[in-house]
């Protein structure tokens, strides 16, 4: 069994010991570091070889953390005026996916970037 294969079994079992350990480490590293943070490498090089990643200069990868849950309305004292149908506060979704606005996110960063590779393993953990 190779390195990638490996690791791709790994990730499929993620109750282990071994996973739960290692995701509980990054997910408190992750914490401390900015809301946007340019990573050296991909921290599942298996996943990110399939998405088209290859370790050579013009490939970035950034790690972006995003609020996860719906969206409150911004009125003051849930007034909303108008129509009933329009007078919802607290259980709005969001028209974007988290994808996308982690991508908007990290494009405010970054100017210079066209096309963004997402480490996808910073979705394990809720911020």
């Amino acid at each position: 069994m190779g390195a990638y294969k490996f690791m791709q079994e790994l990730y499929r079992h993620k109750q282990s010991d071994v996973m739960r350990y290692l995701l509980r480490l990054r997910c408190w590293e992750y914490r401390q570091c900015n809301k946007t943070i340019r990573v050296s490498r991909p921290s599942r090089p298996d996943k990110a070889r399939r998405l088209g990643y290859k370790a050579k200069q013009g490939y970035v990868i950034y790690r972006t953390r995003v609020r996860r849950g719906g969206r409150k309305r911004p009125v003051p004292k849930g007034a909303t005026y108008g129509k009933p149908t329009n007078e919802g506060v607290n259980q709005l979704k969001n028209q974007r996916s988290i994808q996308a606005t982690a991508e908007v996110g990290t494009l405010i960063i970054s100017h210079a970037l066209s096309r963004i590779a997402l480490d996808g393993n910073a979705g394990l953990c809720a911020f």
